[in-house]
């Protein structure tokens, strides 16, 4: 094995002779492909860390004829699911050899889609990653033409576009059926915004499994993600003393009910169980305890890369990717007394 020269950066053929390997298994590993044991991986790894290798990205993209660049089109980026999607999406991007170029919008109409997808195209994106969670989204997408692979975030595969999404639907069944399971009847949901595909289905979810157990559904109040349209719908459903157990879409919102609950003596879980969406870090450290359906948006982002990589190396078709969601139970709900 021999030393690297001063005059010129380590090449691919330099880590594999330092590894004792073939370029071709250098390759893999650097691409991070499949076929390699755990400890020639590490062998590698190693070379790669003590000569400093960095990978010629654009030699790369000389051969393969692909920029290494996939375009993230997002609104409402500072929303906590959005957000950690948008980083499990760098993280495996970044684990995979391709570069992030995110479009962040203000609002998702069709002519800031557009320009935002022309934005990528001029760049040679390889593919779009769409975290733009509204209803029309898909059909302005449809509209434009593409012909670079798309990934939606959360719509759940429509026509030619693959689909990346936790299931929303099961999830907010998960959280009835506990409710149901504890003896509740008069179980209430406070959804996110009526025009928010993940909103929709979570409404969706508590309907059927309300229905599944021949129980009404009409204590429906629409919030908007916020802590204090929490709280506003909370002071609503604590005068109004129906509920046993409320739904809520998301962890913020419930922080705020939590909080018109105890200024109206309302006592959680004893007089009404509350169960959340999302599983953010500090559910657990809610007053009590918020028991939740725990969404893993990083590896959400994950499998929106997973899928991106297979059509954009592989030519692969289309295709839907669902996350399983998760609950959480902690002391915000409690057996119907």
């Amino acid at each position: 094995m021999g030393n690297v020269s001063d005059r010129r950066p380590p090449r691919l053929e330099d880590v594999a002779s330092h590894a004792g390997v073939s370029h071709q298994t250098v390759s893999r590993v650097v691409n991070n492909q499949p076929n390699v044991s755990k400890a020639t991986r590490e062998r590698v790894e190693a070379a790669i860390a003590e000569l400093g290798y960095r990978r010629n990205t654009a030699a790369r993209s000389l051969v393969t004829r692909r920029s290494q660049v996939i375009g993230v089109l997002g609104t409402e980026l500072a929303q906590y699911g959005p957000a950690n999607t948008l980083l499990g999406v760098q993280q495996a991007a970044r684990e995979s050899g391709y570069f992030v170029s995110i479009a962040a919008l203000k609002e998702s109409g069709s002519d800031s889609i557009a320009d935002a997808v022309r934005y990528f195209t001029d760049q040679g994106a390889d593919g779009i990653i769409v975290i733009v969670p509204h209803g029309g989204t898909v059909q302005t997408l449809e509209g434009l033409g593409l012909d670079v692979p798309v990934v939606v975030v959360g719509a759940g595969g429509h026509g030619r576009f693959s689909g990346a999404m936790v299931d929303q639907k099961r999830g907010a069944r998960l959280a009835v059926a506990h409710l149901i399971g504890q003896g509740h009847r008069r179980i209430g949901h406070i959804s996110g915004p009526r025009d928010w595909i993940d909103a929709e289905a979570r409404a969706e979810g508590w309907r059927e499994e309300l229905a599944a157990a021949g129980l009404a559904d009409d204590l429906l109040l629409e919030g908007d993600w916020s802590a204090g349209s929490g709280y506003r719908m909370g002071r609503k459903i604590a005068a109004d003393r129906t509920a046993t157990a409320v739904f809520v879409g998301n962890d913020q919102m419930a922080l705020g009910l939590l909080r018109a609950f105890s200024e109206a003596g309302v006592r959680v879980p004893q007089d009404v169980s509350l169960v959340g969406f999302d599983d953010q870090p500090e559910a657990a450290y809610f007053t009590p305890p918020l028991t939740t359906v725990r969404q893993d948006f990083e590896e959400l982002g994950r499998r929106c890369m997973d899928v991106m990589r297979t059509q954009v190396e592989d030519g692969a078709a289309s295709s839907i990717t669902v996350v399983d969601p998760v609950l959480v139970l902690r002391a915000s709900t409690s057996p119907l007394p």
